[in-house]
């Protein structure tokens, strides 16, 4: 099992309120969500692995390179006094100082946390997949990496709904019935259609629909591409025009969309541990940050 363990916390920082703070009064929402969404991870699903795959890099440069508006928005207006990177990620400011916390608390439990710059955690999820000898469950909130779907190696993508205990189970066929397409099929809708929260552009006029049938009809593409400039294919006058205008982006977009197989992971530990690596470091978190009744829940998952 690989944690998309960003658009977990997130989703935990904006699912449980933020009166949960720790003794101080400092919030620990993103924190115990976090934790409580592993503990029914492992209890409904009991992987024999599991690894939080984090952003080491959020926006890599050699993605901006090839598309400087890849993720622009995202990026502070302002960095944060004392911060020399100009691309700070724009995150709410009660859950930047949580981070830190929540990988302390995974290191404590000995829960493998991979994070490799300069790539993103759906890199590190790429690569895991790419290595992986069995079936593989991917938790994430991000379509992008409906890509990796593959049946025949059992690898899905278990999609959040509410919370971790509904679940979309992303297979091959939910990816055709849905976009008409299999899992490597999506990285070109996604390049063509584009995608407003990444920053991707997309090309002009060319909806999901439209790429859809576009891929349909021409296979993927390379085979749109070559329609392009053949005057016989069945394009229309617009779409041949747009993507003609539209060369540049589309020979840069698949290397910005497609996730890296090839990230230089670390040796790690990977099974799910059953004790914590470190109880004295644990039970001092605990204590701290009033992770409580959270923590608790999990390590009797995690005992069992």
């Amino acid at each position: 099992m690989l944690l998309d363990t960003a658009s977990l916390y997130f989703r935990a920082y904006f699912g449980v309120p933020e009166s949960v703070r720790a003794p101080d009064g400092t919030p620990v929402n993103a924190v115990r969500g976090l934790l409580d969404f592993i503990t029914r991870l492992v209890q409904d699903h009991r992987p024999d692995d599991l690894v939080a795959c984090m952003d080491a890099d959020w926006r890599p440069h050699w993605r901006v390179e090839l598309i400087p508006s890849y993720k622009a928005h995202r990026v502070a207006e302002e960095a944060p006094e004392g911060t020399a990177s100009p691309d700070t990620e724009e995150v709410p400011d009660t859950l930047s100082p949580q981070v830190p916390v929540i990988e302390q608390v995974l290191d404590a439990l000995g829960i493998a946390r991979v994070g490799v710059a300069p790539y993103e955690a759906d890199d590190v999820i790429g690569t895991f997949t790419g290595l992986a000898t069995g079936p593989v469950d991917v938790i994430t909130g991000d379509r992008d990496l409906y890509q990796l779907v593959d049946d025949a190696r059992g690898i899905r993508i278990l999609y959040p709904l509410k919370g971790v205990g509904t679940l979309q189970v992303t297979d091959e066929a939910w990816l055709r019935e849905k976009y008409g397409v299999d899992g490597p099929g999506y990285v070109d809708l996604a390049l063509l259609r584009g995608d407003p929260s990444d920053g991707l552009p997309g090309v002009p006029g060319i909806g999901e629909k439209t790429a859809a049938k576009l891929l349909d009809a021409f296979g993927d593409l390379a085979g749109i591409m070559a329609a392009v400039d053949d005057p016989r294919s069945k394009l229309t006058p617009s779409q041949r025009k747009r993507l003609d205008e539209s060369r540049a982006y589309v020979a840069v977009a698949p290397k910005v969309v497609r996730v890296a197989d090839d990230v230089p992971l670390p040796d790690v530990d990977v099974a799910l541990p059953h004790e914590p690596r470190d109880p004295a470091a644990l039970e001092e978190l605990a204590a701290r940050w009033g992770l409580g009744g959270s923590l608790h829940r999990l390590l009797t998952v995690l005992q069992d």
